[in-house]
């Protein structure tokens, strides 16, 4: 039986938003290696400084009008979030699992609806609030429940995932009025322009063998960004957003097989109750109004 369009359409948007995932994953994987040589201020700038020098053929192409924009200000909250996300992240990745990091991190969705609702005042529908409760028990199961393995890295880790969030509302807004090209051309460059500063306070030589992981994390974090963009062509973003979880199974696939790292019991049902938590919440996703 021949495929119809339409399923082509969502077989390619999955299929992208999968390489792309997986593909983060293993960015995530190389920067928690790469963290044990330079300091992570160095793995952030270098990480912006490519996708910036890879944004800019588009928006020279475009000219001023590429430039043009009338919300400077979600640009601003957009690429402080989005950089103070990935600092933290890397900080966290420096010092504990892989998979407890990504987890934390992905635990953004779930902070959403809260985001929104202190934010923009926007009430957070009943049939939210169960689902918010269930990925915040998972949450704390897999920061332990007598805390005795909680560190001050988990909190970090717990923090990019509210830097995430911010930077997902922030991106819905100005998705509403703004080309993509325009986005994350001023996304790569306030989030390099951000990261300068903490680059030259903890400045050191960058070690020879640093380069090939810093290389590889810059080009791969560009394209992820690409893909999952091309992705938004094919298919919806309620159907794409429940793949991003699967960079908690990548990750603790990656866990395994380079730090022969298995999660205990109580981590694996944090995991599930996150993961459930945020596929439903992301099924009532509530997106802001804006003038």
């Amino acid at each position: 039986m021949p495929l119809t369009l339409e399923r082509k359409q969502l077989l390619m948007g999955l299929l992208l938003s999968l390489v792309t995932v997986f593909f983060s994953s293993t960015v995530a994987a190389v920067g928690k290696h790469v963290s044990q040589e330079v300091h992570v201020s160095t793995i952030v700038l270098v990480q912006y400084g490519i996708s910036f020098l890879f944004s800019l053929p588009s928006i020279l192409r475009a000219g001023r009008s590429g430039l043009a924009t009338s919300r400077p200000r979600w640009h601003l909250v957009r690429g402080v979030s989005g950089c103070a996300c990935f600092y933290l992240y890397y900080l966290a990745l420096s010092k504990i699992t892989l998979v407890e990091a990504t987890l934390l991190r992905s635990s953004a969705p779930l902070m959403v609806p809260l985001i929104l609702f202190l934010w923009f005042s926007q009430r957070v529908r009943k049939e939210t609030w169960p689902p918010l409760v269930v990925g915040f028990v998972g949450i704390v199961l897999v920061l332990k429940p007598d805390f005795e393995g909680l560190s001050l890295w988990h909190l970090l880790a717990l923090l990019s995932g509210l830097g995430l969030a911010i930077s997902m509302v922030s991106t819905r807004v100005l998705a509403q009025h703004e080309p993509q090209s325009r986005i994350l051309f001023y996304y790569f460059s306030i989030s390099l322009l951000f990261s300068l500063p903490f680059f030259l306070w903890n400045y050191s030589p960058i070690p020879t063998s640093a380069w090939p992981g810093l290389l590889y994390m810059g080009v791969v974090i560009y394209l992820s960004f690409v893909m999952y963009t091309l992705a938004y062509r094919y298919v919806s973003a309620a159907a794409l957003a429940p793949i991003s979880y699967f960079g908690v199974v990548f990750s603790g696939l990656l866990d395994w097989l380079v730090w022969d790292h298995i999660p205990d019991t109580i981590t694996l049902v944090g995991i599930a109750c996150v993961v459930l938590g945020g596929v439903l919440v992301l099924k009532h996703k509530e997106v802001p109004a804006t003038k």
